[in-house]
């Protein structure tokens, strides 16, 4: 009789021995993925919600956040970054001449690197420019224009030699609709003997021509709080009128990173003040600047906020 070997097995009994082979392989990855996540790395791609997508301006919130909380608390500043939630701020030109007009002219890209066109109007405005040097003075609250290759376009003066920060604060809507609030951050610079002034101490009270404004509240990390702000001209309370469809604007930048948020306040007056909620995404000193509009001109009501 003839050796023929040892029998081989037959196919499905391989095909079987490969699926279970696969489903155990799979079980052990997905358990040491579980670990990696549970000892806080970072896997995937930031979610959407990170980013503020409900349509904005219809209630008083915190625009700007980079990150919040399940109750829907900011966490973490916005404008850190030149991206976020799959788009980019790009310059065209970052350098500009200290004390001398110029124009700014940037654009908002895709993970594609395609320019945006389509952007939700927020408190009257597409596209909401904040600029600041970096020891927090020379606020400017600016509207560019956008042509129609994308393209946003703004006079802007760099009053003082330094590095400056521009934040570009607006809301994206996507083909289904989908609107995604986002707020980016980008440096400019201004060649020449930058001397940083130092921050003014914590007040709560302060002059911008004749009026008087001063504001109530005790912002605590990581909670929601009202703060109140009241604006006195000579004969009592002043005459306060919309501006950017609302009676004021609040942007607060915290000192060191320069993280943003732009608070936007209740839709009325209450008792004939301004009432934001603010919620503080950390401790250290923050710079508040409160647009406020009498007689048709726009002032801006600086204060230091220390959080501890």
């Amino acid at each position: 009789m003839t050796d023929q070997g040892p029998a081989e097995p037959d196919r499905s009994t391989i095909r079987l021995a490969l699926v279970v082979g696969g489903l155990v392989l799979a079980v052990l990855l997905g358990f040491g993925l579980g670990r990696l996540n549970d000892n806080g790395a970072v896997t995937g791609s930031p979610s959407l919600a990170a980013e503020h997508t409900d349509p904005p301006g219809v209630a008083p919130h915190n625009h700007g956040s980079a990150t919040t909380t399940d109750q829907g608390a900011a966490t973490e500043p916005g404008g850190l970054a030149v991206s976020s939630a799959g788009f980019t701020v790009v310059p065209l030109a970052t350098e500009f001449a200290a004390g001398r007009p110029g124009q700014l002219r940037f654009q908002v890209r895709d993970a594609q690197r395609r320019p945006v066109t389509r952007f939700a109007i927020v408190h009257d405005k597409p596209m909401h420019l904040i600029v600041v040097r970096r020891d927090l003075t020379g606020y400017q609250h600016l509207h560019p224009t956008m042509a129609a290759d994308g393209t946003w376009s703004v006079p802007l003066t760099l009053a003082q030699p330094g590095l400056w920060r521009a934040y570009a604060d607006f809301t994206v809507v996507a083909d289904n609709g989908a609107q995604t609030a986002v707020t980016l951050g980008t440096d400019l610079v201004a060649p020449g003997d930058y001397r940083p002034r130092p921050l003014p101490g914590p007040t709560t009270s302060t002059t911008v021509d004749g009026f008087t404004v001063g504001y109530e509240g005790t912002p605590q990390v990581g909670a929601t709080v009202p703060l109140t702000f009241r604006v006195d001209g000579a004969g009592g309370a002043a005459p306060l009128e919309r501006y950017l469809g609302a009676y004021g604007h609040l942007v607060a930048l915290r000192e060191g990173d320069l993280g943003y948020l732009h608070v936007h306040p209740e839709t009325e007056l209450v008792d004939g003040q301004i009432r934001f909620w603010l919620t503080t995404p950390g401790p250290g000193r923050y710079r508040l600047y409160l647009d406020f509009q009498v007689n048709a001109e726009v002032r801006t009501a600086e204060f230091t906020l220390t959080v501890p």
